[in-house]
Order: structure tokens, then C-alpha cells, then sequence
């Protein structure tokens, strides 16, 4: 079982942008000493749900705070940038983190963000598959050039250059086609449950029969003396963020904003993932993983809202959660829920 910290960059009522950039960094960096194979960061713009505008930015800062623990981004959305720029961005964080960094991206939503940066609905709409193909192109040749419809320039050399290839959130079937049109990886998110992700993994593999990748899990992740307290602590910290970042989802045109029960969907959160004592987040992880196949997980740590108590959440994880996944000594007997033992860790 591989398991990774999922960083959004939350930012709670009374707490400033930069300083919850300054904690996301400190997190990755307590997730490395307490024993996490990786850490991601995910990208948002305009809105208090994530203050992380550049996730290649963070991972640059904490690569040089770290020295083991892989970092990667969750995502780098694809739809408002140049993917050429992206792969470039990519292949420095390969190269000066001695080959920690994974590339995760998106295709984003429909948000004002595409007015802002100038890349338009259209390029949301339409321009994910050429984009993603020209990602894929800078990341592998020595030349590239384009000539399609969102983007056209002669060759150029790429420098630097990364073998890379990146994982693809998909949370429709036509994203989970293209994923494994290419042979990419998933991210599958945490909105989703056990019987969509299961269900996800296998459209991919029909699609791509004999591909072996390792797809990627998002869940929320508290562990507490009690499931009941664990579960308690995030119905009363978790709205708080949740109500206001949500609504920072702006339309680039004239649709409905999206909308959601916050209270349910913090309720469906707590069911569905790692919330409660350390044997009931390792039980949780395992029966995922049990279910579904994927085998690498990375978990949200931030829903209590204080950086003092997050820390905690992560240092107790890799204390009393991981060696329950990792049947390491000082643990005796079975995963809990019988499930029969996880897989080695895997490197890379």
C-alpha cells in the first residue's frame, strides 16, 4: 500500500492566504518525517477552498525543505495554461528534486478562470485531448511544434526535458477514456466511493486491456481516539470551510453555479472515507483498496481547520495508521477486517 498526504491549502474563516501557503509546506514537510511515501497539492484560483495558485510553485519550495518523500500535483489544471509551459515547469521539479516529482492534471471546470488567463470556454470545452497530447509531446521529445486548433508554433527544442508521464483526474467516463486512451494513470477524487471508483478502474481496463498503471485514490483522512470523535470533529470543523469555498466556484458564463448540501456532503465524507480511530483508517484504507484495486492513496488531512491540530492528524497517521497498512513489528495480527495483507510498498 502506497499512502500520500492531499494538501488543498484550505483556508478556514480568520486565517491569511499566506500564511495557510506557509502551513501547506510544513505539512509536506511533517508528512515526510512521519513516514508518507508522497505529498500532492492541488491547484485553485480565486477562492478561499484552496489559496494554491501554482502547485508546481509549492512543490518547488518544498522539494528544497525535503530529501525522500515524492511530491506531486493534484492537480495542475491543464485548461488554463500552456501545457508546453507546464511540461518545462515539470521537467525543472524532475531534475532539481532528483526525480521525486509526479505531474497530476486536470481538465478544470467551466470557471471564470478561463477569462482571466485568456484561454476561453472553448479551450475548456473542446481542447483537453489536444492539450493533454501536447503535454505529452514536451515531456518525451527533444522537438516539438503544433498544429492544431487551440495551438500552432514552428519546432522548438525542449530543454529541460523529463520522461514523465502524468496522471489524469477523471471524473467522467469520457476523462477515464482518454486516461486510458494513452496508457495514463487516474486520479480518481473524493467525491466518489468505493463502488464509482471500482466501476472507474474497470471501464478503464476494458479500455486498455494489459496496461499496468497504478491509479491514484483521493479520501479524507482523520484519525482520532474514537471513530465517533474523529467523525464529530469534522461534521463541526468542516462546514465552516466547506460553505464559503465552495461558492468561490464562478462560472466563466451565464450557467447556474453549481451547488451542494454542505452538511450532507460532509456526512457522506465522513461515511465513505478514513475518518475515525487508527483501526478503523487502516480498515477503511484496506477495504478500498480491497474493492477497488487501487493500491496508492492520498489522504486530505486539513478538514479540522487548525494547522496545530493538522499537524497532529499527520504525525499520528504515520504513528499508528501506516504500520497497521504495513504490517510493520510492534503491530500484531491481520489487517484489521480480516483482509488478507497489503502489498510492499512500491518506490518510484
Amino acid at each position: 500500500m502506497r499512502t500520500g498526504i492531499f494538501v488543498v491549502a484550505a483556508q478556514f474563516p480568520g486565517r491569511e492566504a499566506g500564511r495557510v501557503l506557509a502551513d501547506a509546506v510544513e505539512l509536506v514537510v511533517a508528512a515526510e518525517e512521519a513516514g508518507f511515501d508522497d505529498a500532492w497539492v492541488a491547484e485553485h484560483h480565486f477562492m478561499s477552498y484552496g489559496v494554491c495558485p501554482s502547485a508546481t510553485t509549492l512543490m518547488a519550495v518544498a522539494a528544497g525543505r525535503t530529501t525522500r518523500i515524492g511530491l506531486g500535483t493534484a492537480v495542475s489544471v491543464l485548461s488554463t495554461q500552456h501545457p508546453v509551459a507546464l511540461a518545462e515547469q515539470a521537467a525543472m521539479l524532475h531534475h532539481l528534486s532528483g526525480g521525486r516529482f509526479t505531474l497530476g492534471v486536470g481538465r478544470g471546470g467551466p470557471w471564470v478562470d478561463l477569462e482571466v488567463f485568456g484561454t476561453g470556454l472553448e479551450r475548456y470545452e473542446r481542447g483537453f485531448a489536444e492539450s493533454l497530447d501536447l503535454l505529452l509531446a514536451a515531456l518525451s521529445a527533444e522537438r516539438v511544434s503544433a498544429d492544431g486548433e487551440f495551438f500552432r508554433f514552428r519546432e522548438v527544442r525542449t530543454v529541460p526535458r523529463a520522461p514523465l508521464r502524468p496522471l489524469v483526474a477523471c471524473t467522467s467516463p469520457a476523462s477515464v477514456a482518454l486516461a486510458a486512451a494513452r496508457g495514463l494513470p487516474m486520479l480518481l477524487g473524493l467525491h466518489v466511493g468505493d463502488e464509482e471508483k471500482a466501476a472507474a478502474v474497470a471501464a478503464y481496463e476494458e479500455q486498455a486491456p494489459g496496461v499496468a498503471v497504478r491509479h491514484v485514490a483521493a479520501a479524507v483522512g482523520h484519525v482520532a481516539d474514537s471513530t465517533a470523535r474523529a467523525v464529530r470533529e469534522l461534521k463541526e470543523s468542516m462546514p465552516r470551510w466547506l460553505g464559503p469555498g465552495l461558492a468561490g466556484y464562478r462560472p466563466v458564463d451565464g450557467r447556474p453555479r453549481p451547488s451542494r448540501d454542505v452538511g450532507a456532503y460532509v456526512d457522506l465524507l465522513t461515511r465513505i472515507h478514513p475518518v475515525g480511530s487508527p483501526e478503523h483508517c487502516a480498515e477503511s484504507i484496506l477495504r478500498t483498496a480491497d474493492r477497488t484495486g487501487i493500491e496508492h492513496v492520498i489522504l486530505l488531512v486539513e478538514g479540522i481547520g487548525e494547522h496545530r491540530r493538522t499537524l497532529e492528524n499527520v504525525r499520528r497517521f504515520g504513528a499508528e495508521v501506516l504500520p497497521l497498512l504495513r504490517g510493520e513489528p510492534g503491530w500484531a495480527g491481520s489487517p484489521p477486517g480480516g483482509l488478507s495483507s497489503p502489498p510492499a510498498p512500491v518506490s518510484g
